[in-house]
């Protein structure tokens, strides 16, 4: 029988936008010790993935210049592009922002690199943080 409780909201990923991954892979695999976790790329980015305790950690890197992390490089520099949180009903939740007047970037729920439904939230409505909302 499977367990229907409601987990609530959690830690789903956070999304460092990154310049180079191969630089990186040695420091979070081999200094940190973090195991690898298997992610497709996705919206133009290559991404590689390691285990958090129940989380992941996501580096993005882009393809090119024109690419959401791209433009995030170009503007910013690295550093963190996104939080993930993983919430028990994504239509709900996307509900609930609109009708408090957040933007939305995704109006409607697509596929993400963990093959999950995903949406994402303009920062200009959430203190100037990209939010990323999935299904668990």
């Amino acid at each position: 029988m499977q367990d229907s409780t409601p987990e609530g909201i959690r830690i789903a990923h956070v999304g460092f936008a990154v310049r180079s991954i191969p630089e990186l892979l040695p420091f979070y695999r081999d200094v940190l010790g973090m195991p690898e976790a298997p992610l497709a790329d996705s919206d133009g980015a290559r991404i590689a993935g390691f285990e958090a305790g129940g989380s992941l950690v996501e580096l993005l890197e882009a393809e090119s210049a024109d690419t959401p992390v791209g433009q995030f490089i170009e503007r910013r520099g690295p550093g963190i592009h996104h939080v993930c949180f993983s919430v028990d009903d994504l239509d709900t939740v996307l509900d609930r922002c609109r009708a408090a007047g957040v933007r939305l970037i995704d109006e409607t729920p697509r596929i993400g690199a963990e093959g999950r439904r995903i949406a994402f939230l303009h920062p200009g409505s959430t203190g100037g943080i990209l939010i990323e909302l999935t299904d668990p």
